[in-house]
């Protein structure tokens, strides 16, 4: 038996009581059923406290069954391409407000000083384009260990299709760009 606050779910096993369990949570998320008010008053406060639209939070919480508790930004998606470059302040205020940890993954060179000025709780060398699926999976798997982050609770802020790549690869949440997150013209 669990402590206080478990709601005694489904526990292990493959039991009668899990198969009660999953029928109610399909019903639930894909059977017509509704979310109670409260539940969707909940998710609309969280998904403006992480700076994403609700259709955008709703969709990934559907698809992982899980919260987002940290964003991935790529060196691409800020903008940032040279040492020395500067986020623009309107993206680096957005990026700021979010109640996601943010990580930063870069793109290629290391960029010194781009780590402090989002204040990223970790800093990834993003796998080289050409890298193989499997060499991708398990550098990130890596990340996420080190991290102490579930995969499908992180999302991925990019801007390539590789990115993009990485972020399926690495069993991540979902993926948005970084110009429809942060704006246009994020480094200066």
């Amino acid at each position: 038996m669990s402590g206080i606050g478990h709601n005694g779910g489904p526990g292990n096993g493959d039991g009668f009581l899990r198969h009660c369990w999953r029928m109610a949570r399909r019903e639930l998320i894909g059977g017509g059923g509704t979310l109670p008010i409260e539940v969707v008053r909940a998710r609309v406060a969280r998904a403006k406290a992480l700076g994403l639209d609700y259709k955008t939070y709703a969709g990934v919480r559907a698809t992982t069954g899980r919260d987002l508790v940290a964003f991935l930004y790529s060196s691409n998606a800020l903008g940032v391409f040279r040492p020395g470059q500067v986020i623009a302040d309107a993206p680096l205020l957005r990026l700021q407000a979010s109640a996601a940890q943010p990580h930063l993954g870069l793109s290629g060179r290391a960029l010194p000083g781009l780590l402090d000025q989002i204040a990223a709780k970790s800093e990834l060398a993003l796998p080289r384009f050409g890298t193989n699926w499997g060499e991708m999976r398990d550098d990130l798997k890596a990340w996420l260990m080190a991290q102490g982050l579930p995969g499908d609770a992180v999302l991925m802020i990019g801007e390539t299709d590789h990115e993009r790549e990485l972020m399926t690869a690495g069993g991540l949440a979902g993926f948005i760009s970084g110009q429809s997150f942060l704006g246009a013209g994020a480094g200066r």
